[in-house]
């Protein structure tokens, strides 16, 4: 694994990203007041009660208690983790995520990895233009209308026959060995030695969506089987997060906003040899989520284009499935069904790229959903119409709440010729997992806040608060639960002031103190602005504290007074005491 991404690039990139833009992509925003409204993306709702600060760089929804930072909501709304979305982020600001050296980095060797399929790539480029025996790949390649501009543009290149040609060339010592055996370059085998996993192969280099080698498809140019090989799951290449192709296309994704998907490399170098660029393949994996996840964040449109046989249709409604909570705001998914034995390659052939990306010849997603559907009822009877209905409303209640799934309910109540009002409470409704976390700091359970919590409320709002502690070291011994945290938040913002609330609250992600910043950042809003003086509450609050500090220093001078005056008979019985105090007892 790489190092950890230091705190001070990710509150950098958190005071270049402005929260109302990244959730602005995903959710239509209203200004009001000083805030923005909408509805909230992750649940069903009619009127807004999902709002965004740009002071506070915060998003909370009123319904359903989902909260957090920029971050938080591409994590929770796209299901990316951390890193990636800090990298997508870094990516949109023009900057490289840096990644802490030293003890930090882990000993994977990932970055080494990296370096050593780049030259692998080149090794493989160099045998198609050099080896003796690369003329049938040439062949091939020519024979399906390659050009030499799109062969270097895809790094086609070639694997030659022989069982160690890879380990010749880049296995030298065992642990050049291991390192080509973990990156699955390489296959031990069960009685012992290596051999290469590509042989006589034309290479198909895949690059990841920073472009980055991850791994390799290659094709047969002999009776090897399967015709197509794939690496297999490494610490670098993930299968189901990959898209062949979508590397070469971020160019031209950058001038149309549309991508078609196709079954394999092939496809996409075909298409692009007729100046069709905005194709990628899945990697002998039906579509995933993460496959469209990554799709959707650079267009709205996903065009699946698959063969017309059996095989082809299954991967389609597979596709179709995932598709449906992705249509969310603008995003769209059609359907391309090549007839039966053609594939993208004979059909633009045959058709021309007009007419293969004339969205008039194009599936729309709910045409495709409702033909496959109503071909498996028969709508002439009451109970082909109610399997209907049975069938449908699982698929429909996928979809994102918004205009699309209206109007495909809609569809379906007249297909099923019944009011929508039958079909309406037959979706089920989805909401968010409820998290439940222990408090780490909170009221006394009498409805009254800390003074630790008061504190923390008005810092999360108003950062340079913290200035009226000169010094943090005053908030040590004070009793109240809390305090130490309080002690290490306004260190913090001694250090960087310029961090706002999302910066705060993203410095204790993944701790047990995070959901708690994000609950009080969020009820705090009302109650702050309410304040006729937030510097006095902050004063007294400190005050406070103070008090209880002195009130406990005071207790334990008394309480050592008070041993003081007993005689050393009294000490020893109270030490013995101590000694044999059975461990469940209560004071």
């Amino acid at each position: 694994m790489p190092g950890r991404i230091p705190q001070s690039f990710i509150d950098d990139l958190l005071a270049r990203t402005d929260i109302v833009d990244v959730i602005d992509n995903y959710v239509s925003l209203k200004k009001g007041g000083k805030n923005y409204l909408g509805l909230c993306p992750f649940h069903d709702e009619k009127s807004p009660s999902f709002t965004v600060s740009p002071d506070k760089q915060f998003y909370h929804c009123f319904g359903c208690g989902v909260n957090g930072t920029a971050i938080g909501f591409l994590m929770e709304y796209n299901r990316m983790d951390f890193p990636e979305v800090v990298e997508d982020l870094a990516s949109k600001a023009g900057l490289e995520v840096p990644r802490e050296g030293g003890s930090n980095v882990a000993s994977d060797g990932t970055s080494e990895s990296y370096e050593l399929m780049e030259l692998i790539v080149k090794y493989y480029r160099d045998q198609l233009k050099e080896h003796r025996t690369s003329q049938q790949a040439v062949s091939y390649l020519k024979g399906r209308g390659i050009s030499g501009e799109i062969a270097a543009k895809y790094e086609i290149g070639y694997a030659p026959a022989g069982w160690d040609n890879l380990l010749k060339k880049f296995g030298g010592s065992r642990d050049a060995q291991a390192r080509l055996e973990k990156l699955g370059m390489v296959i031990t085998r069960e009685g012992g030695g290596q051999y290469d996993r590509f042989r006589d192969r034309i290479i198909y280099p895949i690059r990841d969506y920073r472009g980055r080698v991850v791994g390799f498809g290659g094709r047969t140019l002999g009776d090897d089987t399967p015709k197509y090989l794939n690496s297999p799951e490494t610490i670098i290449f993930h299968k189901g997060r990959e898209l062949y192709g979508l590397f070469q296309a971020r160019q031209k994704l950058k001038e149309t906003n549309r991508v078609f998907v196709v079954e394999g490399y092939m496809d996409v170098i075909a298409l692009a040899q007729f100046d069709i660029t905005n194709a990628v393949a899945t990697l002998g994996v039906a579509a995933t989520a993460d496959h469209l996840h990554r799709i959707y964040r650079n267009v709205n449109q996903v065009v699946f284009c698959f063969d017309g046989d059996e095989a082809g249709r299954t991967a389609a409604w597979r596709a179709m499935e995932i598709a449906l909570t992705f249509l969310r705001e603008g995003n769209q998914a059609f359907f391309i069904f090549m007839p039966d034995g053609k594939d993208p390659d004979d059909f633009v052939r045959e058709h021309g790229n007009d007419f293969f990306q004339n969205q008039d010849n194009f599936i729309p997603l709910s045409d495709y959903l409702f033909s496959h559907l109503t071909s498996k009822v028969d709508l002439k009877t009451r109970e082909g119409r109610s399997q209907l209905i049975d069938l449908a409303t699982p698929l429909i209640s996928r979809i994102p709440q918004g205009g699309f799934k209206q109007l495909i309910t809609s569809d379906l109540a007249k297909i099923a010729n019944t009011p929508v009002e039958n079909i309406d409470p037959l979706i089920p409704k989805s909401r968010p997992a409820t998290r439940h976390t222990k408090p780490v700091f909170n009221s006394h359970g009498t409805g009254t806040r800390t003074p630790v919590t008061a504190i923390i409320e008005l810092l999360l709002t108003r950062p340079e608060l913290a200035n009226l502690i000169d010094d943090p070291a005053e908030l040590n011994g004070i009793p109240d639960p809390g305090a130490d945290f309080l002690r290490q938040m306004v260190e913090l913002l001694h250090n960087r002031p310029e961090l706002n609330c999302a910066g705060i609250i993203e410095n204790w992600r993944g701790t047990k103190y995070e959901t708690r910043l994000r609950q009080i950042a969020a009820d705090s809003d009302e109650r702050i602005a309410s304040l006729s003086d937030p510097d006095m509450e902050m004063l007294d609050a400190l005050e406070k504290l103070r008090s209880h500090k002195e009130r406990q220093n005071r207790q334990k001078i008394a309480q050592i007074d008070r041993i003081s005056d007993l005689s050393d008979e009294d000490k020893d019985r109270l030490r013995q005491a101590g000694k044999h105090k059975s461990p469940t007892h209560k004071e």
